[in-house]
């Protein structure tokens, strides 16, 4: 069975003084129907900028100039404006990490989504409430008639939230993209959207992109991780082995930063220096100027992708001498 999402080789670029600067560098990776895959990586790397290329928003004067976006064998890249202002929402759907920016703040929540839905479907606005207040109930909004008819003011965050998701999930969209759906929110609040997440995921089938800087909630939520830095992927694989035996430097590194349970007060390891700008990659692998175990080549040239195991793809030269030569390929 083909993919629901597949991206091949995408690259977005923005003006710079000595020509377009690369953002996103040639990513490729699949997500699978009903499939949660998480997009990690510090501020910089490009998590972001990859999810608005597959939605064709990138800002200005920002653009996507090369690769392939394909949505259930669609070529998103391929298709006219309009066309693809039907994609978005309809069948891709994305939760923001600030709902309040998200939100009108003068018109009321439940109008919000009645218009979401009435702007994809041919429906009446009786029965796109009536959608609006069944979607509150499923994601968890007491008392879902009244908040029909609040402003975001009066709503907590994690219930601003709860709107955003009932939002997204209005049109019965294929894909979700939540872009850091939970940075904004206490620890409790985090906890209580990251099981809707999971309960809706499992119970519509939805894939989702989920894009985040928390292992943590990498942990909780996703079924396979795609680690990226500095515009490309450094590593792919299923949760639990990425988590337990990450083989690229770099993801053993942001393992390592992860606050340990049981050893309050005690300093975190961190990885020296920061992702470097667009403008300043180094020619090589780019986590060559941070890397404890660079070597020569890594400096020149960017690593070939490594198939160490099955469902791990992985791009470091140091992996790749220390894979047996069936190993690599």
């Amino acid at each position: 069975m083909s993919a629901l999402l597949e991206v091949r080789d995408l690259r977005t670029v923005f003006p710079g003084e000595g020509g377009p600067t690369p953002v996103v560098d040639g990513v490729s990776f699949d997500l699978d129907r009903g499939e949660v895959l998480a997009l990690v990586g510090e501020s910089g790397s490009g998590k972001s900028m990859t999810a608005f290329s597959i939605l064709r928003l990138v800002p200005k004067p920002g653009r996507v100039v090369a690769g392939s976006v394909r949505l259930g064998g669609e070529d998103l890249l391929g298709l006219s404006v309009t066309a693809m202002r039907r994609v978005r929402g309809r069948r891709i759907s994305m939760i923001f990490q600030e709902p309040m920016t998200c939100l009108n703040p003068v018109v009321r929540v439940g109008e919000q989504v009645v218009e979401a839905i009435r702007l994809h479907e041919d429906v009446s606005r009786a029965d796109a409430r009536d959608r609006t207040r069944a979607l509150f109930a499923e994601v968890g909004i007491p008392d879902p008639e009244a908040r029909l008819d609040a402003y975001p003011h009066q709503l907590s965050g994690g219930l601003k939230q709860r709107v955003m998701i009932a939002m997204a999930l209005s049109t019965r969209p294929e894909m979700l993209i939540a872009d850091e759906p939970t940075t904004a929110l206490d620890v409790t609040v985090q906890a209580q959207i990251l099981t809707l997440l999971r309960e809706l995921q499992q119970s519509r089938g939805t894939a989702i992109l989920l894009i985040t800087h928390d292992l943590g909630i990498v942990n909780e939520l996703a079924d396979r991780v795609a680690v990226m830095y500095a515009g490309r992927l450094v590593e792919i694989a299923p949760r639990v082995p990425l988590l337990t035996e990450p083989l690229h430097p770099y993801t053993q590194g942001l393992l390592r930063s992860m606050p340990a349970r049981g050893r309050p007060g005690e300093p975190l390891p961190e990885i020296p220096g920061v992702v470097p700008r667009a403008s300043e990659w180094p020619r090589g692998c780019r986590f060559s100027t941070r890397c404890p175990v660079r070597f020569e080549p890594c400096a020149e040239t960017y690593p070939a992708e490594s198939h160490p195991a099955a469902g791990r793809r992985v791009f470091c030269h140091d992996v790749e001498r220390r894979l047996p030569s069936e190993g690599a390929r």
